[in-house]
């Protein structure tokens, strides 16, 4: 006759069998799982390949990525302008200006677009231009009568070596481009834009008709794809603010086709915008059948 005492001490060891049994099945059932996926797999259980298999590396764009315009809003020009106006309002005319952005169709880290031009209707009327000629040279005297705020050699390379850089534009004479190349001021002027350079036409022979060209002008430079110039003030009218579109377009166009034989450009979007507006992109229409008269968008 089996006690409670002993009873309950069997009772208690067969649960801990029954325990012990149903962990080491599940512990079967999840092996034999993990078998059948390396086996479908074609890897065996001791096959390092799984973990030096390196990772899949994700394909790299070689193009800039342009949204699709055909769903995008796009307005006329005098459209455009009327928005502006409205987030600009208050705001003397002279103060804010238009931005023109152009995004191009191009590959990454190919060549770029860089040009300076003479719009119709200037934007910027306080360019301070420095030429570097020497400073009691005929080149001098014409530079200074042409409107160059900073004019000499040895005086400007001090300056920029100390870090006064007190003009936006700098040409050069090509007889001084020996002692300036001397000075070392590429690290300097260079990273800033403003070195001058046989490529992009600031070395010259005649600093006068340059520093003419230069002062009320304006430069535009590829970044990322883009380019990106002030192309009016707020004070202008459609008509005016259209003739600078023009002009630059067919600047941007000629430069495009000098890179054909390098790299394929085109013009994807054009977006027009303000210093405290978004930006709007054109649809290379004038105006609209529902756009206000143009007299009205030419009073602030």
């Amino acid at each position: 006759m089996t006690t409670p005492l002993v009873s309950s001490r069997l009772s208690l060891q067969s649960l801990g069998t029954t325990i012990q049994l149903n962990a080491h099945l599940a512990a079967l059932r999840y092996a034999n799982r993990a078998a059948i996926v390396r086996y479908a797999s074609g890897k065996s259980k001791g096959d390092s390949r799984l973990r030096d298999q390196p990772k899949k590396k994700k394909k790299q764009r070689i193009e800039f990525k342009q949204y699709n315009l055909r769903d995008a809003e796009q307005y006329s020009l005098c459209d455009a302008i009327r928005y502006i106006k409205a987030f600009e309002a208050g705001r003397a005319p002279t103060s804010p200006k238009y931005d023109l952005a152009v995004k191009l169709r191009t590959i990454k880290n190919g060549p770029t677009v860089r040009n300076q031009l003479r719009l119709p209707h200037a934007v910027v009327t306080s360019v301070r231009i420095c030429v570097i000629c020497p400073p009691d040279s005929k080149h001098a005297e014409a530079a200074t009568k042409a409107g160059a705020s900073v004019v000499g050699e040895d005086t400007v390379f001090d300056a920029v070596k100390e870090g006064r850089i007190e003009f936006d534009r700098c040409i050069c004479h090509q007889d001084s481009v020996a002692k300036m190349n001397k000075a070392g001021l590429g690290r300097i002027l260079g990273p800033r834009g403003l070195m001058p350079s046989a490529k992009f036409g600031t070395i010259v022979k005649d600093v006068g008709s340059s520093v003419k060209r230069l002062v009320g002008g304006s430069e535009y430079r590829e970044r990322n794809g883009v380019l990106r110039m002030a192309i009016g003030q707020l004070g202008f009218t459609p008509e005016q603010l259209q003739a600078n579109i023009k002009t630059l377009m067919s600047e941007i166009k000629k430069d495009v086709a000098l890179l054909s034989d390098r790299v394929q450009k085109d013009i994807h979007e054009v977006v027009l915008s303000s210093t405290n507006a978004p930006g709007f992109s054109l649809n290379g229409d004038f105006r609209s059948p529902e756009s206000p008269p143009t007299r009205d968008l030419s009073v602030m």
